[in-house]
């Protein structure tokens, strides 16, 4: 299962803070968290919105040599993992009442943490997987094994996996795509800027230490180099690119299984479903046809030994962070260009992440007993309904949309599932066997545990309790396929979510989470899903017309933001994610304001340290995208991530917003008033 949508990137580790957010002098005693720490006075929040919410807290930020970039919330992704090391710790020491869950986590944790056994074993323990790999004899026999590195590790040459049937979304069926490249995107192997021509000589020098470390000579490894570049620039070449991807429809060509066989003979598709171990199935959906088509060329043009290089490189690549120390070191120095990252994470970093990601609702089970009780499940189920109330206030408001279109969005909007803290139904790890002395090991047996539950799937109803993220994770989604929307416990803390703080604060912080994940479900991509989870166009053609009129507007405006240096955003690429973040602020501020018009006390409505509700509702949505990046990395984000940086989603939001002109008292011509405000919900 894949989320359609996630509220921030994932694409390295992200994080948090306590909440502390701009304030005045006042004689009101502040609300908990509440401070005026990040706040620049000398700031007009009418001129730089995100300066004035962020300034002070820029002025003492530091992104710790560990990490790529730092965000306000960053402290809260360290805080978890603290607390995650401490329950594996306590599972890896056994001793009494240690039961399997313990047993499971703590054996896998405590086999990433003994890097003196990991670094005596150097590569013996990939050895067999490479051994594999030399032995084919064909192309056929090629396939066999690309089926099983597929189940046990990486994903050589294309995707396979299963996932909701886009036209029946009741029912999952098999997926083949584009895949096979090492390097975030293709722009990086057909782009001929400076920067990817450097990036893809830091490229080969990596697979040339990479092989050279596997045992080849420097010349056999330079070769190898030139051979992995080569081939994974010919897939860069027959990908889409990643702003076409966004429309579902370019990704919806359900075909008969063999006339997808038939479309891609030296695939050998059929032989890879058996080697894969796919039940019998009849139908399936093929992302990117014209890859299959085009690959195919080049599974029929390269060597044997060429391809057995390219799969090689494959399971290397994906094994050198749980190898020797030697490996690790070649691994993250190509981090490094990719990111600027000045230095590898903690061991003890490093393991955490492992276990969440291969045992995670085992971990997680463990952590949501110390973190998340029912009290705040239950504020949250308020706040949703409230948010949930507000959009469809919204949508019956809009003057651009008829009545027809409306009554279907209501029902929408109605079916979409909430999904908060944790599964109610967590995943059985009871097969899945783990050894304290074999890393690798363990690695690949997880794996292959989830590869095969995902592919057992296929031709089997849509398991709609199901989660795609672990308990502890530090963000949320929304996915178009099942219709829902999913909040793990790891994000229901300060600053996005405070039980002590103030309704004003938490709806500018978790609300807007909620309304940005609401909205999702009727952004550029979320609209073309009808409420059951199918791909149906369920807007009049007039309605259709108008929304896309509304959201050009939206990727024309972000189109104009400069990320680092000469790099301006892709406001296409970031559209859905913009859409969902202006929209989540306006329903998240309606929801305020009808919270403060129901209580009779007027403490809804009272002013705290000098600041409005609707003020600190402002400063509790800046204070979250608080952030820094070194200048690689933010290059590397506009090429790959939809959502703007912290900056833009910020002042991108309240310029096009006259409840916030109202609130802080901004005039006409100022920087935080759009002359031509965008308005989609």
């Amino acid at each position: 299962m894949r989320p359609s949508h996630l509220f921030v990137a994932v694409v390295f580790c992200l994080g948090l803070c306590a909440a502390s957010f701009a304030q005045s002098a006042s004689n009101t005693k502040p609300a908990p968290g509440f401070s005026t720490d990040t706040i620049d006075k000398t700031i007009d929040p009418c001129v730089d919105f995100y300066q004035y919410a962020c300034g002070n807290w820029m002025k003492q930020a530091e992104i710790p040599a560990d990490r790529p970039a730092w965000q306000s919330f960053s402290e809260l992704d360290e805080s978890n993992l603290n607390i995650e090391r401490g329950i594996l710790e306590k599972a890896a020491a056994g001793g009494p009442g240690r039961d399997a869950i313990d047993q499971k986590i703590g054996d896998l944790y405590g086999s990433c943490m003994d890097e003196k056994a990991v670094n005596e074993k150097g590569i013996a323990p990939l050895r067999p997987e490479l051994d594999r790999v030399a032995a084919v004899k064909d192309k056929g026999a090629l396939i066999d094994e690309i089926a099983h590195v597929h189940v046990v590790g990486p994903s050589p040459l294309f995707n396979f996996y299963s996932n909701s049937d886009l036209h029946n979304a009741n029912t999952v069926i098999a997926y083949i795509d584009q895949g096979g490249l090492s390097l975030p995107d293709r722009d990086y192997y057909i782009k001929d800027d400076v920067r990817m021509v450097d990036m893809r000589k830091h490229y080969v020098d990596y697979v040339s230490e990479m092989f050279t470390l596997a045992g080849q000579s420097a010349e056999q490894a330079a070769d190898s180099a030139k051979t992995v570049l080569r081939i994974e620039t010919a897939l860069a070449q027959a990908s889409m690119d990643r702003t076409l991807r966004r429309d579902p429809k370019n990704r919806d060509h359900k075909m008969k299984r063999d006339d997808a066989v038939a479309m891609a003979p030296n695939f050998y598709l059929n032989r890879f479903f058996v080697a894969v171990g796919a039940p019998s199935f009849a139908e399936m959906n093929v992302g990117n046809p014209e890859f299959f088509k085009q690959v195919n060329g080049v599974v029929e043009s390269e060597s044997l030994d060429s391809l057995k290089t390219y799969v090689s490189w494959q399971v290397l690549r994906a094994a050198a962070p749980w190898l020797s120390q030697s490996f690790v070191d070649a691994n993250f120095k190509m981090r490094q260009a990719l990111t600027g990252q000045k230095q590898i994470q903690d061991r003890w970093k490093r393991c955490v992440d492992l276990v969440d990601g291969s045992l995670g609702e085992a971990l997680g089970q463990r952590y949501v007993e110390l973190t998340f009780g029912a009290e705040g499940k239950q504020r949250m189920l308020k706040m949703v309904d409230a948010l949930e109330k507000s959009l469809g206030e919204d949508i019956q408001e809009l003057s651009w949309m008829s009545d027809e279109t409306k009554k279907q969005a209501k029902v929408k909007l109605q079916a979409i599932r909430n999904k908060i803290g944790y599964p109610d139904v967590y995943r059985d790890y009871s097969s899945v066997v783990i050894k304290r002395d074999d890393l690798l090991g363990n690695v690949a047996r997880t794996t292959e545990f989830e590869s095969k539950r995902q592919i057992a799937k296929i031709d089997k109803p849509l398991d709609r309790k199901e989660w795609g993220m672990t308990p502890p994770t530090v963000n949320a989604y929304y996915n178009g396929s099942y219709n829902e929307i999913v909040f793990p416990a790891g994000i229901l803390q300060p600053p996005f979510f405070d039980k002590t703080m103030d309704d004003a604060v938490n709806f500018g912080g978790i609300g807007l989470v909620i309304g940005h994940e609401l909205t999702h479900g009727f952004d550029d991509q979320g609209r073309k899903f009808d409420p059951t989870g199918n791909l149906r166009d369920w807007w009049t053609e007039q309605d259709g017309k108008e929304f896309e009129k509304r959201v050009s507007c939206v990727a024309d405006e972000y189109s104009i933001f400069v990320a680092v240096d000469d790099l301006k955003l892709n406001g296409r690429l970031t559209l859905g994610e913009n859409t969902a973040d202006n929209g989540g602020a306006r329903i998240a501020l309606r929801a305020l304001e009808h919270m403060i018009a129901d209580d009779k006390t007027g403490k809804e409505g009272r002013k705290i340290v000098g600041y409005t509700p609707e003020q600190r509702f402002f400063l509790g949505f800046g204070r979250v995208w608080c952030e820094k990046r070194r200048p690689e990395y933010a290059r590397m984000q506009v090429t790959t991530n939809p959502h703007s940086p912290g900056k833009y989603r910020v002042n991108g939001v309240v310029q096009n917003m006259p409840e916030f002109q109202k609130a802080w008292g901004c005039k006409a011509g100022q920087p935080m008033v759009a002359e031509n405000a965008c308005h989609v919900w």
